[in-house]
């Protein structure tokens, strides 16, 4: 594939997977504010748990075969819809004896997680397994194609669902049973459309030389998996067990919904990144180009993100969450600004190492993040809540320091590298939060923030745009919406 084709390609992918993030972004966020309305910290807290032990055994399911199917190089189309058949006929496998198996100790893991009467639940929540292995597959061969487009179309139905689903049923029963099901829901929305429009279908094949060779990629991958899934749970499981569910709650939704902010953005590009680097592995000049590239570009919306929803954190948590939730607006605000740093540092760099063939480089930096995570946690709870956030929050930035000489050491890129990369845009942020703190003390009224705010974002672009550094870039990027604004106030 030329260098034109592909950039040809990794712009339309792009665009149809930032509508998608959009869309869901603008859908997703009505349901959750219905929800958090509905529903108290402690059913949210229920369901963290569940989601837990349900995430853990849905890596397995997967068994890391989703990003082979992505990353590797195939003879031909053949080659390639055999190995696929093998991966869907594994995952369908393991995850039918993982539900079983599930089903048959739920009532010791729910004890194991701090709520012994959450047995039936998590054995029922659990049929997301089977569903998750019918979906996972298709997913990847339309991302190692980039048709993102088809999974744009995708996505709109499945988030539709919550609306149809989980908001009624929450409304009527008022219980973490409304979430439960609601998941269910969009899992086998997935399943079903992925699979009529997927051009493979599964057929009668498998063949053990084609397991071991995806295997061999599969296990660093599946093992990397795992040290996320730690690093991303740990500390909800060592919260369940010292402090309250409605503390979990409260910790697991701050998180959570900082993470759906940002994910407007980086589930937009991360997937789009994977498949630009997996197809230029060999070529380790063009790779730097495109994570550069994707770095500064998804640096002018995440890093200004960051620091708005750490400057407006009260704001946020009210308009999202409720009144019921003002205990979370600390960590909100704190892990949204952690979260921008993260992005840009650590994520993107994750994503590079998967596409040049070395997950365990990211199962080496997961580890170690890991074993200063836990401890940290586990001590920071015995201080309370607040310690506990702070701590949480703050302890991302060895993730950050860490990724940074791991990407030196494999592409030579140097961290000062990386942050003339997006000099721009820690100038106009800069300015930007003067600004903002600047408006906040001329009041504290509910309509003057939102202006404050939109003052704040016509500010840090007009700074962007007047520093010389990547101007064109980014000012190609803005340029269509600004038109369409323009189209619609003349019209």
């Amino acid at each position: 594939m030329n260098s034109n084709n592909l950039n040809k390609k990794i712009g339309m992918a792009a665009k149809w997977s930032i509508a998608t993030e959009i869309a869901a972004k603008l859908i997703s966020p009505v349901s959750n504010m219905i929800l958090a309305r509905f529903l108290t910290p402690e059913a949210f807290g229920v369901v963290a748990t569940v989601t837990m032990v349900t995430s853990f055994a849905d890596m397995f399911t997967d068994a890391g075969f989703q990003k082979y199917l992505v990353q590797h190089e195939f003879k031909d189309k053949n080659d390639q819809y055999d190995s696929t058949t093998v991966a869907f006929w594994t995952n369908l496998a393991i995850s039918i004896f993982l539900w079983c198996v599930l089903i048959l100790t739920r009532n010791g893991l729910a004890r194991m997680v701090g709520n012994p009467t959450l047995g039936n639940v998590i054995a029922v929540a659990c049929f997301s397994l089977p569903l998750t292995s019918f979906s996972s597959i298709q997913m990847a061969l339309f991302r190692r194609k980039f048709a993102f487009k088809t999974l744009f179309v995708v996505r709109i139905i499945a988030i539709c669902v919550p609306i149809v689903v989980t908001v009624p049923l929450a409304f009527i029963t008022r219980s973490y049973w409304a979430l439960i099901i609601g998941n269910l829901s969009v899992n086998l929305v997935n399943a079903t459309v992925l699979t009529l429009k997927s051009e493979w279908k599964p057929r009668v094949y498998y063949s053990l030389k084609k397991f071991k060779e995806m295997f061999s990629f599969s296990f660093w991958t599946l093992i990397e998996q795992i040290a996320i899934w730690l690093t991303s749970y740990i500390d909800t499981f060592i919260v369940g067990t010292l402090l309250t569910t409605y503390y979990v709650g409260i910790y697991k939704t701050s998180t959570t919904t900082v993470n759906q902010i940002m994910a407007l953005i980086t589930s937009a590009t991360t997937p789009v990144l994977f498949s630009a680097l997996s197809r230029v592995q060999d070529d380790e000049d063009e790779l730097k180009k495109i994570f550069f590239k994707f770095q500064r570009l998804v640096g002018v919306f995440v890093i200004p993100l960051g620091a708005g929803i750490y400057l407006y954190r009260n704001l946020v948590t009210d308009i999202l969450l409720g009144n019921q939730w003002k205990e979370a607006a600390g960590f909100v605000g704190l892990w949204g600004l952690m979260s921008s740093i993260t992005i840009i540092f650590s994520h993107f760099s994750s994503e590079a190492y998967r596409a040049k063939g070395k997950p365990r480089v990211s199962l080496i930096i997961q580890v170690s993040h890991l074993v200063i995570l836990a401890p940290s946690v586990y001590i920071a709870c015995q201080f309370g809540y607040e310690v506990l956030y702070k701590v949480r929050a703050f302890i991302r930035i060895e993730l950050v320091l860490v990724n940074m000489i791991m990407m030196f050491i494999m592409f030579k890129i140097t961290p000062i590298m990386q942050i003339k990369n997006i000099i721009p845009e820690i100038i106009s942020t800069g300015v930007m939060t003067i600004c903002a703190l600047v408006l906040k003390q001329v009041s504290d009224q509910f309509i003057w923030e939102f202006i404050s705010i939109a003052i704040c974002i016509i500010l840090y672009f007009r700074i962007l745009l007047f520093l010389p550094y990547h101007r064109q870039e980014i000012w190609g990027l803005i340029k269509p919406y600004i038109q369409k604004i323009r189209q619609k106030l003349h019209c």
